[in-house]
Protein backbone atom coordinates (compact mmCIF):
# COMPACT_ATOMS: atom_id res chain seq x y z
CA UNK A 1 0.00 0.00 0.00
CA UNK A 2 1.51 3.36 -0.98
CA UNK A 3 1.31 6.56 1.06
CA UNK A 4 1.00 10.15 0.04
CA UNK A 5 0.33 11.51 -3.19
CA UNK A 6 2.60 14.39 -3.61
CA UNK A 7 -0.43 17.02 -3.69
CA UNK A 8 -4.62 16.93 -3.53
CA UNK A 9 -5.90 13.51 -4.83
CA UNK A 10 -6.89 13.33 -8.57
CA UNK A 11 -9.94 11.84 -9.73
CA UNK A 12 -9.98 8.57 -11.75
CA UNK A 13 -10.40 10.40 -15.34
CA UNK A 14 -7.32 12.92 -14.10
CA UNK A 15 -4.61 12.81 -16.66
CA UNK A 16 -1.85 13.65 -13.89
CA UNK A 17 1.38 11.88 -14.24
CA UNK A 18 3.15 10.33 -11.11
CA UNK A 19 6.43 9.33 -10.21
CA UNK A 20 6.73 5.96 -8.13
CA UNK A 21 9.30 7.18 -5.04
CA UNK A 22 11.54 4.91 -2.46
CA UNK A 23 13.40 6.27 0.79
CA UNK A 24 16.53 5.09 2.22
CA UNK A 25 14.48 2.39 4.10
CA UNK A 26 13.30 1.01 0.76
CA UNK A 27 9.23 2.41 1.21
CA UNK A 28 7.49 3.16 -1.67
CA UNK A 29 5.22 6.15 -2.40
CA UNK A 30 4.47 7.88 -5.40
CA UNK A 31 4.37 11.91 -6.22
CA UNK A 32 3.30 13.64 -8.60
CA UNK A 33 5.69 14.32 -11.65
CA UNK A 34 5.70 18.12 -12.01
CA UNK A 35 6.23 18.39 -8.19
CA UNK A 36 9.63 18.57 -6.63
CA UNK A 37 10.20 15.61 -4.63
CA UNK A 38 10.58 16.10 -0.50
CA UNK A 39 14.01 15.02 1.21
CA UNK A 40 14.91 11.56 1.19
CA UNK A 41 12.69 10.45 -1.35
CA UNK A 42 14.40 9.24 -4.99
CA UNK A 43 12.29 8.13 -8.52
CA UNK A 44 12.43 4.20 -8.95
CA UNK A 45 11.98 4.54 -12.76
CA UNK A 46 8.22 4.51 -13.17
CA UNK A 47 6.06 6.68 -14.14
CA UNK A 48 2.47 6.97 -15.25
CA UNK A 49 -0.85 7.18 -14.04
CA UNK A 50 -2.11 6.97 -10.55
CA UNK A 51 -3.49 3.57 -10.46
CA UNK A 52 -0.88 2.30 -12.61
CA UNK A 53 2.28 3.27 -10.17
CA UNK A 54 0.11 1.90 -7.41
CA UNK A 55 -0.48 -1.17 -8.80
CA UNK A 56 3.16 -1.32 -9.92
CA UNK A 57 4.51 -0.57 -6.38
CA UNK A 58 1.62 -3.66 -5.27
CA UNK A 59 3.80 -5.64 -7.61
CA UNK A 60 7.02 -4.83 -6.12
CA UNK A 61 6.52 -3.90 -2.82
CA UNK A 62 6.13 -7.74 -0.98
CA UNK A 63 7.81 -7.18 2.29
CA UNK A 64 6.88 -3.75 4.21
CA UNK A 65 9.38 -3.74 6.92
CA UNK A 66 12.27 -0.79 6.86
CA UNK A 67 15.25 -1.93 5.20
CA UNK A 68 16.87 -1.37 8.88
CA UNK A 69 14.68 -3.47 10.46
CA UNK A 70 15.37 -6.29 7.88
CA UNK A 71 18.88 -5.66 8.26
CA UNK A 72 18.86 -5.87 11.51
CA UNK A 73 16.74 -9.18 11.94
CA UNK A 74 18.68 -10.52 8.97
CA UNK A 75 22.17 -10.50 11.50
CA UNK A 76 20.22 -11.74 14.71
CA UNK A 77 20.46 -14.89 16.32
CA UNK A 78 17.25 -16.52 16.06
Amino acid sequence: MATGTGGEEAGPDSDEVYLVVRNEEEQYSIWRADRELPAGWYPEGRRGGRQECLDHIDVIWTDMRPLSLRRRLAGADV
